[in-house]
């Protein structure tokens, strides 16, 4: 296998481990919470302490990576993972379950950032769209596959096996890993940026936390207000900060950039619609139609479907297109799909519910790649830590966003109908919203310059291609006319 291929599946494998993790325990939830002897409610909140300490330690990876090679970090960031995986199937306690979660959260934090840098150091731009490729399937897998695969292990086995599948995984990762990627790291890291770490990460883990619970009625309303300030101010103090140092821990002068400034507001807005579905579609099986967990999960996987069967055309679209054009348009015909789920009804067959959801994957998968591709279009190699940590923060904001926008929708729209439980009624409101916020992603990639990201979609080489074709063409015309010329002369 070759190093473009061998090296995104290393990464993907890790990333797939942490992205199912996050969304497997959601079905698991009350079988952990009566096993540990609290309350489902309880766990919830011990859960989100995940959240936190990826929040606070995303930003340090950048530098950390820097410092000691982003091999070494990613395979200790796998290792931590999987001793959290472990601490958490050993719970006895609650207590026991929230210092396990953190510790997931720390290697988490240091998996995705620095598992795309390893992709980045080790992948040539011109095959970049192809690697990311691979490694943007296990993020809308994950979440689709987490939830059946928590109700099966937590019915027929027990709820340990969701953690303790991590850990044949992890190995897995960790040893291929170190046979098979090069040991680079910068030949002069940066000052470590304490200060501003401290300030990034009590912003971050408000905002991303607040976001998370709002809707969800898990803290009173004031409680998610304060989080969500505090995170809000911090981040202020974060801004002015890093314009007077060197070496910020989270770098926004590479939003000067114009593919980068895309990716993060584009994205931000696609991600954060996108980021609902995972939330919404299993609440409308589950609460609207009356399916069981296994069920509904079983129906939301067909988004996985879709997003493998990009893969193999994703570099090819953008090669044709371009990623201006192709972003733009796709972002519009994604979120069509997403606003499709709103016209879903008890009545509605299966199978037309499946194969909008297989349809409308392969086209989030395509945006997600794209996305996560251009945003290093223009970075140059030795800022590439510095953009891994300030993508992966704002996809963390963005899917948080996604959340509490689908649960504010939800619950706005029980209020106005005058409902008190959840029927398949109330969801229709919330996916249109999703939808539009998705679509209004389109302008910010409508504003990058034609020729973005050419030289690593190939685009570049295909409109030389052409303009050779084309001038080999006139030539030929030109002289062919001259020929019919001295044709008609002596004739």
């Amino acid at each position: 296998m070759t190093k473009e291929r061998l090296i995104p599946l290393i990464v993907a494998t890790a990333l797939f481990m942490e992205n199912m993790d996050s969304t497997v325990i959601a079905t698991s939830l009350p079988a952990i919470a009566a096993d540990i002897g609290t309350s489902p409610l309880t766990l919830k909140l011990a859960i989100t302490s995940y959240l936190i300490s990826l929040a606070v330690f995303i930003p340090a990876s950048g530098w950390t990576a820097d410092r000691f090679g982003a091999r070494m970090v990613f395979s200790i960031a796998i290792a931590v993972f999987m001793v959290g995986s472990i601490g958490c199937a050993l719970s006895q306690n609650v207590t026991h379950f929230v210092i396990a979660r953190i510790l997931q959260g720390m290697g988490g934090a240091m998996m995705t950032p620095v598992g795309r840098l390893v992709l980045l150091r080790s992948i040539d731009k011109s095959a970049l769209v192809n690697a990311m490729t691979w490694v943007t399937v296990p993020a809308l897998i994950g979440p689709v596959i987490g939830p059946p695969l928590g109700g099966f292990l937590t019915t027929y086995f027990s709820w340990h096996w969701i953690f303790l599948i991590n850990i044949p995984i992890g190995l897995l990762g960790i040893f291929l890993a170190m046979k098979y990627i090069d040991p680079i790291k910068s030949e002069t890291p940066e000052r470590f940026d304490l200060y501003g770490l401290v300030l990034a990460g009590i912003g971050l883990a408000g905002i991303a936390f607040g976001l998370s619970v709002a809707g969800l009625n898990l803290l009173p309303w004031p409680i998610v207000a304060g989080l969500v300030a505090v995170g809000t101010i911090s981040m202020t103090l974060y801004v002015m900060h890093a314009r007077r140092t060197g070496s910020p821990v989270l770098d926004f002068s590479l939003m000067r950039l114009s593919t980068m400034r895309a990716s993060i507001f584009g994205g931000f807005l696609f991600r954060l619609g996108i980021g609902a579905l995972p939330f919404l579609l299993p609440l409308l099986m589950q609460a609207g139609f009356g399916l069981s967990p296994f069920q509904s999960g079983l129906i939301t996987f067909s988004s996985a479907v879709g997003a493998m069967g990009m893969k193999t055309l994703a570099a090819r679209i953008i090669r044709a297109f371009g990623f201006r054009y192709m972003m733009t348009v796709n972002a519009i015909i994604s979120a069509v799909f997403l606003a499709a789920c709103a016209l879903f009804t008890v009545t509605t067959p299966l199978s037309l519910i499946f194969i909008i959801l297989v349809v409308g994957g392969f086209f989030r998968s395509l945006q997600f790649t794209a996305i996560n591709t251009v945003a290093y279009a223009e970075v140059e190699p030795a800022q590439m830590s510095r953009a891994t940590t300030l993508v992966s923060v704002n996809q963390q904001l963005a899917l948080s966003a996604g959340v509490a926008v689908g649960a504010f929708s939800v619950e706005s729209t029980m209020l106005y109908q005058h409902v008190t439980e959840l029927d398949a009624g109330v969801f229709a409101p919330a996916f249109v919203v999703v939808a539009l916020i998705s679509a209004v992603s389109a302008w910010f990639f409508w504003q990058m310059p034609d020729d973005a990201g050419h030289e690593i979609s190939g685009r570049k080489a295909v409109e030389i291609a052409s303009r050779k074709g084309a001038a080999t063409a006139a030539t030929k015309a030109a002289s062919e006319g001259t020929d019919d010329a001295r044709d008609q002369r002596l004739g």
